[in-house]
C-alpha cells in the first residue's frame, strides 16, 4: 500500500473513529495542521472517507428547496402537523415552529413586526425568553377584536416584550374603523403617525394569511367587517388577507373602500420590507397561501407538510 494511502486511512481513523481533532492528531503524528487538512481532503476525494447526511423521516428539506425553487421565495420551513384538518391544531403546532424560527433568525438590534391572531399567538407562546437580544416589536396594524384576549395586537406586543428586551412600539387605534374621513383623521395623530413610521421601518415581519372562510377569525362574528363586505371581497377577486390586506389568486391588492380605511402598514410598505415571514397551514388556507406565494409579497413560509405537498403539486406543469 502506498505510504499516502496509509497516511491517509490513519489521519482519517484517528479524526472520525476515535474523535480526535486535528491539533491533537498533529501532536501525535507529528504532521502539521495543513498537512492534517489536505489528507482529510484527498481522503474524501480519493473515496477512503465517505460523508452522508441522514435525512430523518421528519426533515423535508427537499421539499422545502422544491417550493422555494417554484416560487423564489428565500426559506420554506415545514413541519408535521398532527391534524391538518384542524385549525386550532395547525395554528398551535406552527406557531410552535415560528417560534424556532423567530428565536433562530431575529438579531440584536432588529425592528421586528407582528400582527395578530392564534397562530402568532402560539408563536409567541413557544419563544424562548433571552436578555442577549435587544429589540425593538412594532405593532403592524391597529387592534382588532377585544383587547383583553391573547391574541390582540396590543396583548401579543406587551407578551413579546415580557420575554425578550425590547423597546415597544404600539399601535394606538382600531386596525379597521368605519370611514375614510375617520381613517385620515387618526393617520394625522402624531402618536399613529409614529407608530407607522416605525413599522414602515420594520427589518423582520411575521404574520398569518387569513382566508375568506366563514369561520375564519376576521369575519366570522362581524365585528371586524361585515358580511357585506366580505361579499363585495369575494365578487371582486379576493381570496386571502396579509395583515388587513385582501388580495387576489395573482397576489394583487384588490382596491376598496376597506383598504382606505386601515390603519397600519400599507400594500407597498409590505413589499419594502427585507424579509417577510407568512406563518399558515391547513386545508382552507391552499388557495389564500398561493395567491400571496404568486403576488411576491412573501420571501418566507412556514407552513404544514400536507399543505406544502400541495403546493408543489400545483406548480408543477401539466
Amino acid at each position: 500500500m502506498d505510504d499516502r494511502i496509509r497516511l491517509m486511512i490513519n489521519v482519517s481513523k484517528l479524526y472520525y473513529e476515535a474523535g480526535l481533532t486535528q491539533k491533537e492528531i498533529s501532536k501525535k503524528l507529528r504532521i502539521s495542521r495543513p498537512t492534517i487538512s489536505r489528507l482529510m481532503k484527498d481522503a474524501i476525494k480519493q473515496g477512503i472517507v465517505e460523508i452522508t447526511i441522514a435525512d430523518f423521516e421528519e426533515s423535508y428539506t427537499d421539499l422545502e428547496k422544491q417550493i422555494c425553487d417554484a416560487y423564489g421565495l428565500e426559506e420554506v420551513v415545514i413541519t408535521r402537523v398532527s391534524d391538518a384538518g384542524s385549525r386550532e391544531v395547525v395554528a398551535r403546532e406552527l406557531g410552535a415552529k415560528a417560534a424556532y424560527y423567530f428565536n433562530r433568525s431575529v438579531q440584536n438590534g432588529d425592528v421586528v413586526g407582528v400582527t395578530w391572531g392564534t397562530t402568532i399567538s402560539s408563536m409567541v407562546d413557544n419563544l424562548k425568553a433571552t436578555k442577549s437580544l435587544h429589540i425593538t416589536v412594532v405593532q403592524l396594524m391597529g387592534g382588532l377584536g377585544d383587547p383583553a384576549v391573547s391574541i390582540h395586537g396590543t396583548e401579543i406586543i406587551r407578551r413579546i416584550s415580557m420575554l425578550i428586551d425590547s423597546i415597544v412600539r404600539l399601535m394606538p387605534a382600531p386596525g379597521i374603523v368605519d370611514s375614510i374621513e375617520a381613517a385620515n383623521f387618526l393617520k394625522s395623530d402624531k402618536h399613529i403617525s409614529a407608530a407607522i413610521d416605525a413599522v414602515i421601518n420594520a427589518d423582520i415581519i411575521f404574520a398569518g394569511i387569513g382566508s375568506l372562510s366563514q369561520e375564519a377569525l376576521l369575519i366570522k362574528d362581524e365585528t371586524i367587517i361585515s358580511r357585506e363586505e366580505v361579499k363585495w371581497l369575494r365578487e371582486n377577486g379576493a381570496i386571502g388577507e396579509f395583515a388587513l390586506h385582501f388580495y387576489d389568486r395573482n397576489g394583487r391588492l384588490v382596491d376598496s373602500d376597506l383598504e382606505k380605511r386601515i390603519i397600519g402598514i400599507g400594500w407597498d410598505e409590505i413589499k419594502n420590507i427585507d424579509r417577510v415571514v407568512a406563518i399558515a397551514g391547513g386545508r382552507e388556507k391552499t388557495d389564500a397561501i398561493l395567491g400571496a406565494l404568486h403576488g411576491g409579497f412573501v420571501n418566507v413560509l412556514i407552513t404544514d407538510h400536507e399543505t406544502a405537498k400541495k403546493l408543489v403539486e400545483v406548480s408543477l406543469p401539466d
